[in-house]
């Protein structure tokens, strides 16, 4: 039996062929047209009032079932598009290709890839309780999202007027014994401009300097647990290798989305003549030993080489050169400050996530978070101020707000009493260092009560994203019951 058959076996049946059904489609951010119109098309089969605006969300209504129909509007909400990441060396299409899943266990992960789970179980659980005829619930409206990852534009855009629900279960978190109430805001910081290159100096030779392997993850949710970022390790090196060689840079690529944190990163490195990669490596190992020490239980995959590259026509000027890597250095990545109030909580962060240098052209992305939208928007200064070194045209753009916990609304009373009686333990009840659409949902619909909640997923924004099987099916016992609880206290 095939992994995606065995999938399609597991329970709840209508949830695990619904992501299945999802996987199918190609959905990175800012490319969603497809799975837009296979949501479209999904509730216009179920004969459900369907309808999409104009930045592309779908909204997709079902009547109460019987008993509950005059009860106030549920909305279920969740986002279409998802982390594009993969492993060096997997050959992997996203634009082109569905997801190629594998069953291992009690988990569910990809071959090579991210899996989609963040947030596909989401939008998978809409979708079988919009099919379902046994399941007990009030009105539902669900909202499918599109651009969460990449800048929050669908929630954005949301029309001030489409929904009629005053209470929203946001299917977007990954831990099984959380209810989220509140969550951080960002916005986005980068640098971009050109350089005078130089000619490579007559006799020199070029070799790459490549750090891969490293865990990676949210840089959100997983900032707190201490992770390398490629882009401030290669740093490190370069800084080392400039002192002792006198190397010259000629180009430098590491990062990717700005949402996750660097696994890797290679600079390719003009050596003066009698300087080979046997000396740089030499140089590099003792270094690399004291990385490796320091990030041996976050990052075992930890691996640092010097490789054979192609000859370069040109470098930076080593005024540029000094520039850049003093910028780099400078650049707070990881966390600026922790909650004075909420224990354990990351209020601010900042996360390197895009590093780009060569052929002339110089491009740095960051984005940044806190709880508290006034020190989010100091960080950024702060941003702006070590950027501006470069010379380059320094911008912030995207920002989107953090969602102020309600830890007393009537949603969140209901959840933890029917928590309590499946479960018979207390959920944890807390605001999480993430950026969700919460804030910005509520922003369009002031006064709407909110939790997000889900199953356990590992690894997000990252290869190695799983989605616990067990932990779906207590999450669904969950929502159900919540579902039929929210409808029975207001029919």
């Amino acid at each position: 039996m095939s992994d995606d058959a065995a999938i399609r076996r597991l329970e709840p049946v209508a949830v695990w062929n619904a992501f299945a059904d999802l996987n199918a489609v190609p959905r990175p951010s800012k490319k969603e047209a497809r799975v837009t119109q296979f949501m479209r098309e999904f509730g216009q089969r179920l004969g459900l009032e369907t309808a999409s605006d104009s930045i592309g969300n779908v909204l997709i209504r079902k009547a109460g079932s019987p008993g509950m129909e005059k009860a106030p509007p549920v909305v279920l909400q969740s986002h279409l598009d998802m982390v594009c990441q993969q492993n060096a060396g997997t050959n992997f299409d996203f634009d082109r290709q569905g997801i190629q899943m594998r069953l291992k266990g009690d988990w569910i992960e990809a071959a090579g890839t991210t899996l989609g789970a963040d947030n596909g179980i989401g939008v998978a659980s809409a979708m079988a309780l919009l099919a379902a005829k046994d399941i007990p619930h009030p009105p539902l409206e669900a909202l499918f999202t599109i651009d969460e990852e990449t800048g929050m534009t669908g929630a954005k855009q949301l029309p001030n007027d489409w929904l009629r629900g005053r209470t929203m279960l946001n299917l977007d978190t990954e831990d099984d014994t959380e209810l989220t109430i509140g969550c951080a805001g960002g916005i986005d910081v980068s640098t971009t401009g050109h350089y005078e290159e130089e000619p490579l100096p007559a006799g020199w030779s070029v070799v790459a300097v490549a750090i891969r392997g490293l865990t990676g993850g949210h840089s959100g949710m997983d900032i707190h647990l201490g992770r390398g970022n490629a882009n401030k390790l290669m740093n490190r090196l370069l800084d080392v290798l400039d002192d002792e060689h006198g190397i010259r840079v000629c180009q430098l690529d590491g990062g990717g989305l700005r949402n996750a944190i660097p696994r890797e990163s290679v600079a390719h490195v003009a050596v003066p003549p009698g300087i080979n990669a046997t000396h740089l490596q030499e140089t590099l190992d003792g270094l690399a030993g004291t990385i490796r020490n320091e990030y041996q239980l976050t990052d075992p995959g930890l691996g640092i080489a010097v490789e054979p590259a192609e000859l370069q026509s040109s470098v930076l000027s080593e005024a540029m050169q000094r520039r850049l890597l003093a910028t780099i250095d400078g650049v707070i990545s990881g966390i600026w400050r922790m909650s004075p109030s909420i224990p354990g909580l990351v209020q601010s962060s900042n996360n390197l996530a895009r590093v780009k240098v060569g052929d002339g052209q110089f491009e740095l992305h960051c984005l940044t978070r806190s709880n508290v939208d006034s020190e989010r928007d100091e960080l950024a200064r702060i941003l702006v101020s070590v950027l501006s070194r470069l010379d380059g045209r320094c911008e912030t753009a995207g920002a989107y707000p953090g969602w102020q916990p309600q830890p007393e609304s009537n949603v969140v009373r209901v959840m933890k009493e029917v928590y309590v009686g499946l479960f018979d333990s207390q959920p944890h009840v807390a605001a999480c260092h993430a950026g969700l659409e919460c804030g910005i949902i509520g922003g369009h619909y002031p006064g709407m009560e909110m939790v997000s909640f889900g199953p356990n997923i590992r690894g997000a924004h990252s290869p190695d994203e799983k989605v616990q099987v067990s932990s779906v099916q207590k999450y669904w016992k969950f929502l159900t019951a919540t579902l039929a609880r929210l409808g029975e206290s207001a029919a």
